[in-house]
């Protein structure tokens, strides 16, 4: 399948044969039943982006016809289907949330009225809150906590772009807005709006002296919003960033809610 998806990547016309869209619809379904992932991690704790699956989401776009899809009084018109029995998954699905098909949500997930886009992962135990948005591509681990209103966002190009990633057991609070592909380390807790961009300053201040990362959380970090001087040409203004100022403690249980992760901190979410 990787073969054919390269040759069609590289040569469009290809995409007229039937035997190449049997392909790429057939790469589409194993996503949506979890078999393939467009990103996994591996045994050493990093992550490995798989281009070619990336591509065949991509690939997909234009050999789908637009199509009428009803559900209940309303109606959508689209190229993509949404994902079906979710009873057999074993997934809770409040009304109004939507899945694309191609996204795979593991057994155990519950989604609110929310929104995960093709080729997305979402492991089991996870609640994807009201209005949360998982984009195209995104994975986000188990036992995770999406607020309302979270943006996780989606990567489809370039292809070689690391997805958006959430690890296990992590809290990520209300409005907060994750894009670009910033890898958000496990048990790390994200205070209410904060924004994480690969341009955004994460200075970890729970130290003697301030360390930069850039696109990452480390794992257990607690991060609030904050705010750092800039100057520029009119003057000196200030620029969002996004503060670590501390570690979750051992004795907060995975499953406390993340005003409770945060007041050991004396901050609010």
């Amino acid at each position: 399948m990787r073969d054919i998806i390269e040759k069609a990547w590289a040569d469009r016309s290809l995409l007229q044969d039937e035997s190449v869209k049997r392909v790429i619809r057939d790469v589409i379904d194993q996503l949506d039943q979890g078999l393939l992932r467009v990103a996994e991690p591996q045994s050493d704790g990093s992550w490995i982006t798989h281009e070619w699956v990336k591509k065949a989401v991509i690939l997909y776009f234009p050999i789908q016809e637009m199509q009428t899809i009803e559900v209940g009084p309303f109606e959508y018109f689209d190229k993509i289907p949404l994902k079906k029995d979710f009873a057999t998954r074993g997934v809770r699905v409040v009304p109004q949330a939507l899945a694309r098909y191609g996204s795979y949500i593991e057994k155990g997930a519950i989604l609110m009225p929310s929104y995960v886009n093709i080729g997305a992962w979402v492991g089991s135990g996870t609640m994807v809150d009201t209005w949360a948005t998982v984009g195209s591509c995104a994975q986000i681990g188990r036992n995770v906590h999406l607020a309302g209103g979270v943006g996780i966002g989606g990567v489809l190009e370039p292809p070689q772009a690391t997805p958006t990633i959430i690890e296990d057991d992590c809290f990520i609070g209300s409005r907060c807005i994750v894009v670009e592909g910033v890898h958000v380390g496990r048990e790390a807790v994200l205070g209410a709006n904060v924004v994480l961009t690969q341009s955004t300053h994460i200075i970890d201040v729970s130290g003697p002296d301030p360390v930069m990362h850039r696109g990452y959380i480390p794992p257990r970090s607690v991060v609030i919003p904050g705010s750092y001087t800039k100057p520029f040409p009119a003057g000196d203004f200030q620029v969002n960033c996004a503060l670590i100022i501390g570690q979750r403690k051992e004795s907060t249980d995975k499953k406390v809610s993340l005003n409770d992760a945060l007041r050991d901190f004396q901050v609010s979410a």
